[in-house]
């Protein structure tokens, strides 16, 4: 017996916390059009209430009424001429296939421009009669085999689109290469003068190469959840009710177990300490280098590491409930809407594909009518769809885009997608983060007072420890060529520090009395005592950096879950005001606020509290000592100690956008010169093809300016 069919109502009159959220991988979203084809009509659907598309991740969220299941969503955007998959059962969807078959296809196409540019070069010459009809010959057996492969993406994008009864941007370029392979096919037989294969392998060659770097710069993106995820452990010791313990695999705990956290072990899930006291990393979350104490009753995190001695968890919140996959969500939901230019490239491409139809068709009946055959009208009407080909225009930004990006790679900034540029250009305000941010983010030990003696057995104690300050001071007399002491019997006590013997002395490292909040721990031999302090230094050009945004025109303050005290010390040194002990939720709060008084703000953080304010920024920056999840989020990472980058970043974005207009403007100006021409008959489909390759040229050396923009 079937199941009755579900009960949908009007999704817009259903409380919002009443609808589910569906994601889906969607592969086929090929350009802006696509985005709003999905977002405009999946909502018209009874049950649907809203459709996001992130064109980056390739991903569709659907907002809808829970009795409308998967297969329904599916084959709702599988009318619109999308194939999908729930982004559970296919997270990356075919990114790494799809970035082979372009990269082959663009190698295709590289080696068929080539060999038919080359044959081409005689019959320009002036090659005629037997010759000529062989240099057509024999590009044709290049060219269309060529075509037929590389061109795939495109067509298989178009068919797509056709076969239900909608356009993209894919069809007038199918339509444009494959009439002219034909025509020039039909030239060839009849041994004809022109032959135009080498301007459909060039046109696929310009095209396939932007959408390999768009693939290459969205495919360096997807990573962040997984990796964020990644770090939390992997199973956990669930203590039963007769005492033993038995491995649990993270994603089968249930709230309300109770695990052993072994010391050195990460936590699988979220709970509270119930026996034990120990320490614990949890930069992960806050970013904060020192060691937090915890005992019976603390909070724990999934992702956390214990550092110190065994405690027991009663566990509160596990899989996808925990802090960790909260933060991955509102990471996953702050990317959904990132940026304004895919709506009006939108708004451009709704456009394009029927005006392009629209002047090559009128072209071929203009022409019919005056009294052309249909092989020069034809032929005009190629022409028209070639020299219109947006090349140029879509060039304009990824070719800016990827120059600036070079430029800055070789000045110690990676920016990850192209499209940052343009927001950071926007920017007008920065907010920071403390701890490996503004600092270098670790623990660094001023050994100035220690004697030779100390040196050696500080460093023989700190080796035997995973504690962050233990680590700090081992790097510090590493670096000073110390070699360490043999010391014996050595313990560490949870929360305490370490002892052992030396030269029958009862040597340690252990906690101050009274330094709660300092960083600091105290050397003991024998009845000697020395403390041995810690900081975390600003970056050296921290001031210089600031000061550089400042001057062109870009506050800067700070936004920092740190505690209060480190985060006012560094305010002060640096004159900037500061936000500290803020919350993942707190610092997307203040971003919000930002965003509602009409301001841009500029993200820079390495911590994992800064993974959703790094992503709902209107940019983002982290270091390269970041956590792997804030380096996904963030649009671009800078490496090395030097905070200089960011404020390099803002400069060469600033001068991207000036030449992204540039070619904007030559661009128009070209098709303004150019369409007319072709309408008139006054170009051949070769002339078109060289005219777009030239205009598309001209676009690129334009760009290549930005390399010493950069270097200055």
């Amino acid at each position: 017996m079937n199941a009755p069919a579900p009960i949908l109502t009007d999704a817009a009159t259903v409380p919002d916390l009443a609808l589910a959220t569906t994601r889906f991988t969607v592969p086929g979203m090929k350009c802006a059009g696509c985005i709003g084809k999905i977002e405009r009509e999946l909502p018209k659907l009874a049950g649907i209430a809203a459709a996001r598309a992130n064109f980056s991740a390739k991903r569709v969220a659907i907002r809808h009424d829970p009795a409308l299941g998967e297969d329904a969503l599916i084959a709702a955007l599988l009318d619109l001429g999308f194939e999908a998959q729930p982004v559970a059962d296919n997270p990356l969807g075919d990114e790494t296939k799809e970035r082979k078959r372009l990269n082959r296809a663009l190698g295709v196409a590289g080696f068929g421009m080539m060999n038919v540019m080359l044959l081409s070069v005689s019959v320009w010459s002036g090659a005629d009669g037997a010759t000529r009809e062989l240099f057509h010959w024999l590009s044709a057996l290049i060219a269309i085999p060529v075509i037929a492969y590389s061109g795939r993406p495109f067509f298989a994008s178009a068919w797509m689109a056709l076969s239900h009864r909608r356009t993209n941007m894919d069809v007038p370029i199918s339509i444009g290469v494959i009439l002219a392979t034909c025509m020039s096919l039909y030239e060839t037989i009849i041994g004809g003068e022109h032959a135009f294969f080498d301007s459909a392998v060039m046109l696929l060659f310009f095209l396939l190469a932007g959408r390999a770097l768009d693939a290459e710069m969205r495919t360096r993106t997807r990573a962040g959840i997984g990796a964020l995820l990644g770090r939390m452990g992997k199973s956990a010791s669930v203590i039963g009710p007769d005492g033993s313990t038995r491995r649990v695999a993270a994603k089968d705990l249930e709230p309300g177990m109770l695990v052993l956290v072994a010391a050195g072990e990460a936590m699988a899930a979220d709970g509270t300490v119930v026996e034990g006291t120990s320490a614990i990393d949890n930069a992960l979350l806050t970013g904060e280098s020192a060691p937090e104490p915890v005992t019976p009753g603390a909070v724990v995190h999934a992702g956390a590491i214990n550092l110190s001695a065994p405690i027991r968890v009663a566990l509160t919140r596990v899989a996808e409930d925990t802090a960790i996959a909260e933060i991955a969500r509102l990471m996953d939901e702050a990317g959904q809407s990132r940026s304004t230019y895919v709506r009006i490239a939108d708004r451009a491409s709704r456009l394009y594909a029927p005006v392009v139809h629209s002047l090559a068709l009128l072209a071929f009946v203009g022409w019919m009518i005056a009294g052309a055959g249909w092989h020069q009208s034809l032929t005009i009407a190629i022409a028209v769809l070639i020299i219109t080909c947006p090349c140029a225009m879509g060039l304009a930004v990824p070719a800016a885009q990827v120059v600036a990006s070079g430029a800055l790679l070789r000045r110690g900034l990676l920016v990850k997608d192209g499209s940052a540029l343009e927001r950071l250009a926007e920017c007008d305000i920065a907010l920071f983060d403390k701890t490996g941010t503004l600092t270098l983010g670790e623990p660094r030990a001023d050994i100035s007072a220690l004697d030779a003696n100390a040196r050696s057995v500080a460093l023989g104690l700190a080796q035997a420890s995973r504690h962050p300050l233990s680590r700090g001071l081992a790097a510090a007399l590493l670096r000073e060529g110390v070699t360490p002491a043999a010391i014996t019997d050595i313990a560490e006590v949870s929360g305490q520090g370490l002892a052992g013997r030396w030269q029958d002395l009862t040597v340690a490292l252990e906690k101050p009395e009274g330094a709660a909040d300092a960083l600091a721990t105290r050397l003991r031999i024998g009845d000697c005592l020395q403390t041995i302090t810690f900081a975390d230094p600003l970056r050296s050009d921290a001031a210089a950096t600031i000061a550089a945004l400042q001057a062109g025109g870009i506050d800067a303050s700070i936004l920092s879950g740190d505690r209060a005290a480190p985060v006012d010390d560094v305010a002060r040194t640096l004159g900037i005001f500061a936000q500290a002990e803020a919350s993942p939720q707190t610092k997307l709060a203040a971003l919000e606020s930002l965003k509602a008084q009409g301001r841009r703000p500029l993200m820079v953080g390495d911590g994992l509290n800064d993974g959703p304010a790094l992503a709902a920024a209107h940019a983002s920056i982290a270091p390269g000592t970041a956590s792997d999840a804030s380096q996904q989020a963030a649009d671009a990472v800078f490496i090395g100690e030097g905070l200089m980058p960011v404020a390099l970043a803002i400069k060469v974005s600033k001068a991207t956008m000036r030449i992204v207009r540039e070619n904007f403007g030559f661009s128009i100006a070209y098709n303004v010169l150019a369409v007319p021409l072709a309408l008139m008959g006054l170009v051949t489909p070769l002339i078109a093809a060289i005219a777009m390759s030239v205009s598309s040229l001209v676009v690129v050396a334009n760009s290549l300016r930005l390399a010493r923009s950069a270097g200055r």
